[in-house]
């Protein structure tokens, strides 16, 4: 089955090429090697996005253009930094918008897997975080990796240049991007099979 998965990647600050964003990047490239194609919405977008309102019915391009990508998306690999204990907000705003596919044929992220990667200046907010992100996940009727990556930035982990300092880092991000292929695989796989029986 010769099969390449759409995921897409959400990561990034209002700060250019902030540590999360080079984080979901490096996951994404590693997805790439493995065979599947990749969107990333990064900090710039993410920061520009309107604050979330289920009351307002009409949407951005910009909004419309994420949406539609998570809609068609096979998994999904969300970066966010850990601030007071929990994500960012615009982290979370950008997860808000999946709300409009409360009512999809396939609501939310049914039948996808969540990558969870985050950054934090110490161990502490990287566990918090990450359980608040694999919460979301679960809410989103998502499947959050097995594993999920923690980053310490309180040490530089990517240079000017945005390449990956630390080889344990690179590995970590790799088996983010494994989980969530292999799932999309599996997932397809299954789904093909139901259809040939019938």
């Amino acid at each position: 089955m010769n099969f390449k998965p759409l995921v897409v990647g959400i990561g990034g600050t209002a700060r250019p090429n902030s540590t999360s964003e080079r984080a979901v990047r490096e996951t994404l490239q590693a997805a790439e090697r493995l065979g599947a194609n990749t969107r990333f919405f990064d900090g710039d977008f993410i920061t520009r996005l309107s604050l979330y309102s289920p009351e307002r019915s009409l949407r951005t391009a910009d909004e419309q253009t994420y949406v539609d990508a998570v809609r068609r998306c096979d998994g999904i690999i969300v970066g966010t930094p850990g601030y007071h204990g929990s994500l960012s907000a615009p982290i979370k705003n950008i997860l808000d918008f999946l709300e409009d596919m409360a009512r999809d044929d396939r609501p939310y992220l049914e039948g996808r897997a969540f990558g969870c990667v985050v950054t934090a200046y110490g161990w502490q907010a990287c566990g918090t975080t990450l359980v608040s992100l694999r919460m979301i996940a679960h809410a989103l009727r998502a499947w959050p990796t097995p594993f999920g990556a923690t980053l310490n930035a309180s040490m530089p982990l990517f240079d000017a240049d945005g390449q990956c300092l630390d080889g344990k880092t690179s590995s970590q991000l790799a088996v983010v991007a494994g989980q969530v292929v292999d799932f999309a695989r599996w997932r397809a796989a299954g789904t093909a099979y139901e259809r040939e029986q019938g």
